[in-house]
């Protein structure tokens, strides 16, 4: 591929994606409401005292999931402590006459149908055959599209929005779940992108060494590979947050709810590879897998930078938001240093010195 024919390809394929950019960002958002970061911490305090259930906060405290592995039924009550959920040995029923079974949808508001009167016999609707299930309980979650008005006074300060209390109950025994609901104040999100920023004219100015030594590229290709490892691993923590654990689980949502950020790690990794094993369209490939590791997988999570509470499960019992904050600048980072980088390269920025042709022999050298 000549140098000719790379810059343009290059320049086609840059603007097809700023212009994907420009169109496929809202579809980046995680299945069912999965916020990307948010300031309100939900944490379970007191679980329910039966061996073989299981209730946690995933997704950011988005939802609840309940697992029932206790052979008996189990029932959620609703808001109006009618029968919502009843998790059985055979899977999961839904009581469609419980508004909870409308508003729990989406965190964002629906209408509950006229059918939905908490006041009649339940009908139960079952929705799954395995005993698992996650909903939006608004209990538990801060559903409105503003803060609290003490939060609002002084945004600088943790507050306790509220204590929660979930009604369960088997058979005819009460259950117990409960836990709080917390503001925890926002990080400053400019230096997060300072540092983001920084990281990336650092890698970029490798784009002006002349002569692409050696060195260099193994540079970017490394860069690219970190780029494309952290992204990857950052979105499947985001897939054990929301409470897959088994690899077949985690793929599937991969390559469905987070697919573009998947597929720019993989393109991110794939990038730097190829650049450490040919030559042609090395920087070409770097250009492209680092701007997409950038951008679909670092940029479209960056609400991290802003927001508290971040969407991947603790480690050893403690948050992991600031490890969040810092896999996602260095994504940012890396992925758009060896996106500039590369083009610098391509665009002959410094471009690699020609081969001397030896001038031909003169006469008086022919005749010797």
């Amino acid at each position: 591929m000549t140098p000719l024919l790379v810059r343009r390809a290059g320049a086609v394929l840059g603007t097809a994606l700023a212009a994907l950019l420009a169109t496929a960002t809202p579809a980046f958002a995680h299945g069912a409401d999965a916020p990307d970061a948010t300031n309100f911490r939900t944490t379970i305090t007191v679980s329910p005292d039966l061996p073989g259930l299981e209730v946690i906060s995933i997704e950011a405290g988005a939802r609840l999931q309940l697992t029932n592995h206790s052979g008996k039924p189990v029932e959620v009550l609703g808001y109006q402590n009618e029968p919502y959920l009843e998790v059985r040995p055979d899977g999961v029923y839904e009581n469609i006459h419980s508004p909870a079974t409308w508003l729990n949808i989406t965190i964002a508001h629906v209408d509950p149908p006229p059918t939905a009167d908490p006041t009649l016999p339940p009908e139960w609707r079952k929705v799954t055959d395995d005993p698992v299930y996650r909903w939006h309980d608004q209990r538990v979650i801060w559903t409105e599209p503003t803060d609290p008005p003490e939060v609002q006074a002084a945004p600088d300060q943790p507050r306790r929005i509220r204590d929660w209390t979930v009604p369960m109950r088997t058979e005819v025994t009460p259950l117990n779940l409960s836990g709080t609901l917390d503001y925890v104040p926002p990080p400053s999100p400019v230096t997060w992108w300072a540092i983001a920023v920084a990281g990336a004219v650092l890698v970029a100015l490798l784009g002006f060494i002349p002569r692409r030594p050696r060195w260099v590229t193994v540079t970017l290709a490394a860069a690219a590979i970190a780029a494309g490892a952290l992204a990857l691993a950052y979105a499947v923590g985001r897939e054990i947050d929301a409470g897959n654990t088994s690899v077949g689980a985690i793929l599937g949502q991969l390559f469905t709810v987070q697919l573009w950020p998947a597929v720019s790690a993989i393109a991110a990794l794939a990038a730097g590879i190829y650049s450490l094993t040919r030559k042609a369209a090395g920087d070409f490939a770097l250009a492209l897998g680092g701007a997409a590791a950038g951008l679909f997988a670092g940029m479209v999570n960056a609400a991290v930078f802003h927001r508290s509470i971040a969407p991947l499960p603790e480690l050893s019992g403690k948050p992991s938001d600031d490890l969040a904050r810092i896999v996602i600048a260095a994504v940012v980072a890396l992925g758009v240093g060896v996106a500039a980088a590369g083009m610098l390269r391509l665009r002959g920025l410094t471009p690699t010195p020609p081969t001397p042709v030896p001038a031909p022999p003169t006469l008086a050298e022919q005749s010797k």
